[in-house]
């Protein structure tokens, strides 16, 4: 793994490893080991929330009740549809074209 840090952050890290007792390479470990052992990241990252993407988020999730719920098996026809015209466009493009 290759990764880019300003010089002089690297040169206070070093150090502090050196202090920790560790090297780069097993801090560096440490961390990779707790993020995925704790599936996050161990401080916070944040940012402004965006107003329209958090719109566009709750219109996405938010219920839409005049959308008919499909049951399993209608849901089943329709990728049995969509699959047999798929074949039946794949099989008039294998044949061959007529001379005009």
């Amino acid at each position: 793994m290759t990764v880019r840090v300003d010089n002089n952050v690297k040169r206070q890290f070093d150090a502090l490893c050196e202090q920790f007792g560790m090297s780069v390479n097993a801090a560096v470990n440490v961390f990779i080991n707790a993020v995925v052992r704790t599936r996050s990241i161990p401080f916070t990252i944040s940012a402004e929330e965006n107003q329209t993407r958090k719109r566009a988020l709750e219109a996405f999730y938010a219920p839409h009740p005049e959308t008919p719920e499909l049951t399993l098996d209608e849901i089943n026809e329709e990728i049995r549809k969509a699959r047999q015209e798929r074949r039946e466009r794949m099989e008039r493009e294998k044949q061959p074209k007529e001379m005009v």
